[in-house]
């Protein structure tokens, strides 16, 4: 059974400033929106974190996104639906989400500084970085989806 747990919004709002700080850098950086939302999907999946992951399907169908798209997210590799710059971006996601197992491979690493630039390397970086503490306090303190009105 699952206890209530606290609301750090409401326990300490200022804690949630420089989160949304990064997260507002980031969503105005040289990402795309639809790179950022399927690398913050991807990780959401990865670190099952129910609630961001409904979150950000639910903006990535508003901003236009196919279902398609979405549904086949978790298995990207195998899917033919996302782009060579998706599909290293959904890599580095994976690499540095998953950073205990082998961290960001050197290999990929360069790949994506030739492909995208030092500037768009970092913007990526700090974009699953950004997420991945979402998704950590979203899995902390229970956060729980609020189905949708659709």
């Amino acid at each position: 059974m699952n206890t209530k747990r606290i609301s750090i919004n409401e326990v300490n709002p200022n804690a949630y400033k420089p989160i949304y700080d990064l997260y507002n850098t980031i969503k105005n950086s040289s990402l795309t929106s639809t790179e950022f939302l399927l690398l913050q999907i991807r990780a959401s999946q990865i670190n099952g974190c129910a609630y961001c992951i409904q979150m950000h399907i639910k903006e990535a169908v508003e901003k236009g996104e196919k279902q398609y798209r979405i549904h086949a997210l978790s298995v990207w590799r195998e899917s033919p639906f996302f782009s060579n710059e998706e599909q290293i971006i959904l890599e580095m996601t994976e690499q540095i989400t998953n950073i205990t197992i082998s961290g960001l491979q050197d290999e990929l690493y360069q790949k994506a500084i030739t492909l995208f630039g030092k500037e768009k390397v970092s913007d990526i970086i700090m974009a699953i970085c950004c997420i991945n503490v979402w998704n950590r306090i979203g899995r902390a303190t229970l956060l729980t989806p609020i189905p949708s009105q659709d």
